[in-house]
């Protein structure tokens, strides 16, 4: 039995340092091998769980069209999290099949896939009803003195150090339930992090916006 197998994981620093691959890669070789069968070829994509615009995914399609080949993933969320891209993908008339699921037919997987479109805008939803209620207790989610407390601070002015550590340590805390909210939708890389928050007009404790440096510093302070 001739397989197309397709990997994929969210960040560079993970396609750069094998990180999830290795486990993903394993688990289809197992089952090819159960199976009997032989890879023609691998393909792996760097991607968005979000994004729909994979052109290794559409590369492995292509190979296992014309080959009569069957595409092979480790696990069914490794294709999409859109409902509406796994049923078109389902419609192109390329067999495929998950390692942890082979049993799945073309009924239960487009049950599963509703199911996880659903989740995720439900996820999306208690972001924003976290942000409402947060902003409706008074929680101030950036500072509108900007800057200024640091420029008030000098060096040695120990108490001032302290007051601004503290506000940015509250600020830390304020943030948490939005990062939490980001990571359960696969945003978890320093710039996915910085962009989501600018998108959702969050700022940083000195009132500017987020990079991936002050993403960093913001992880490391609710680490401490």
């Amino acid at each position: 039995m001739k397989f197309v197998s397709y990997l994929r994981v969210s960040t560079q620093k993970q396609g750069h340092s094998g990180l999830g691959l290795a486990a993903q890669r394993a688990s289809i070789d197992a089952f090819v091998n159960q199976s009997r069968g032989r890879v023609l070829q691998s393909f792996t994509e760097v991607e968005s769980g979000k994004s729909n615009k994979r052109p290794q995914l559409a590369n492995a399609l292509h190979l296992a069209k014309v080959t009569g080949a069957t595409l092979v993933i480790a696990k069914l969320d490794r294709l999409s999290r859109n409902a509406a891209f796994l049923l078109t993908l389902q419609d192109s008339g390329v067999k495929f099949v998950a390692a942890d699921m082979p049993e799945a037919n073309n009924l239960t997987v487009g049950i599963m896939a509703l199911v996880a479109q659903q989740e995720r805008e439900a996820i999306s939803k208690r972001t924003q009803e976290a942000l409402r209620a947060a902003k409706a207790k008074g929680v101030h989610l950036g500072n509108p003195n900007g800057a200024a407390p640091l420029r008030r601070a000098r060096k040695g002015n120990s108490a001032s150090v302290d007051a601004i550590r503290a506000k940015a340590d509250q600020h830390a805390f304020n943030l948490r339930p939005v990062l939490n909210a980001l990571r359960e939708e696969g945003v978890t890389s320093l710039g996915g992090i910085a962009a989501a928050l600018n998108e959702r007009e969050m700022r940083t404790p000195r009132g500017g916006c987020w990079h991936k440096s002050s993403v960093k510093n913001l992880l490391e302070r609710l680490s401490a």
